[in-house]
C-alpha cells in the first residue's frame, strides 16, 4: 500500500487561497498543465534539432522570451503557447 504524504506549507498555502477564492485550485491546476505543455515543447524543440533562436525567429520575438516561457518565468496566454507549438512543429488540442 502506497505511503500517504502529509500535507506541506504548499497544500497549506492551497487550501487557505481556496477557502477564500473557490476558483484559485482550478487557476493553479491549470497553471500546473501549462507548466507540463511547455516543458513537453521544449523537449520537442530540443528533439527536432531547433534553437530557442529559431523558434523566437518563427514566433516573431526575442530568444530570451523563448527563454523565459520554456524555464516557466512568463505568465503566456493560451495563444502564446499555441504559436511556440506551431513553431516546434506541434498543437496544442
Amino acid at each position: 500500500m502506497p505511503k500517504l504524504r502529509q500535507p506541506d506549507a504548499l497544500d497549506e498555502f492551497i487550501a487557505e487561497r481556496t477557502a477564500k477564492n473557490p476558483a484559485f485550485s482550478a487557476n493553479v491546476d491549470a497553471a500546473l498543465r501549462r507548466r507540463e505543455i511547455l516543458r513537453h515543447m521544449a523537449a520537442t524543440r530540443e528533439r527536432r534539432g531547433l534553437t530557442q533562436h529559431e523558434v523566437a525567429q518563427h514566433m516573431r520575438t526575442s530568444q530570451p522570451a523563448i527563454a523565459k516561457i520554456e524555464a516557466g518565468e512568463a505568465d503566456i496566454r493560451s495563444s502564446t503557447l499555441e504559436r511556440y507549438a506551431a513553431a516546434v512543429g506541434g498543437r496544442i488540442e
